[in-house]
């Protein structure tokens, strides 16, 4: 199923952005819970609307009473495909990742993160900012990412910026201003180096969706298929 401009006309006057990006985050959470995750993971959906909009899905691994985690369900081993680029890491930028708010109460923590732009994410430099920090947190505390980006009605690359951001220089699809892309992050050590493994492919209106690694563990990848997922919104909303 072809990619559709959700940020112009006509598309745009007829359905609202918002409530398509919230149901794709459903059907991407629903594919997760339903057949890819183990029995002690699970998705949930966040939706932060107000002057800035977010929608993600965040991956969670639970834990018994101990401490420890369940017993793993069965589900069947993905491979994905080799990294388009991979770098070492340093997190050694002196504004970067400097405050964390740590919960030691046994309970859920997150594994992984599913991040959908929206314009608010794209509109100016403090926004970019602020939404690569985000995700270069995520990766310093050992989450797994997945960032989409469909939004045509606004320039900046978040891809781009994350890695700068980073202070890795790769070269690989989807990089520049105009472009669009779906990308994977995880951290991966080799050796004592600290790595940083990405996936990138571009995407265009009218072309398809790929299917990406969500890394719930070192050794543990789902295939997230945004192909399907996109399907299954553009239904949920009559598109």
């Amino acid at each position: 199923m072809p990619l559709l401009d959700h940020f112009h006309s006509p598309l745009s006057r007829q359905r609202q952005w918002e409530s398509f990006h919230s149901a794709w985050a459903e059907a991407i959470a629903k594919q997760l819970n339903e057949g890819l995750l183990p029995d002690r993971y699970y998705a949930e959906v966040h939706v932060k609307v107000g002057r800035r909009i977010e929608i993600d899905v965040g991956t969670f691994e639970e834990t018994n009473g101990a401490g420890r985690p369940a017993e793993k369900g069965g589900v069947a081993v993905w491979a994905p495909p080799k990294p388009t680029a991979s770098a070492p890491l340093a997190f050694t930028h002196p504004d970067l990742f400097e405050v964390q708010v740590l919960n030691d109460e046994e309970g859920p923590h997150v594994v992984a993160a599913i991040e959908l732009v929206s314009p608010a994410n794209k509109d100016r430099a403090a926004h970019r900012h602020m939404f690569a920090v985000k995700c270069g947190s995520y990766l310093q505390a050992g989450v797994s990412l997945v960032i989409v980006d469909v939004v045509t009605d606004r320039a900046g690359n978040l891809h781009r910026g994350l890695l700068d951001l980073l202070g890795v220089s790769l070269t690989t699809p989807g990089q520049a201003d105009d472009e669009l892309y779906a990308a994977a992050y995880r951290t991966v050590t080799v050796g004592e180096e600290l790595r940083l493994e990405t996936w990138a492919e571009a995407l265009a209106v009218g072309g398809p969706l790929p299917t990406m690694p969500l890394w719930i563990g070192p050794d543990g990848s789902l295939p997230v298929d945004l192909e399907q997922t996109y399907r299954a919104a553009r239904a949920a909303r009559r598109i």
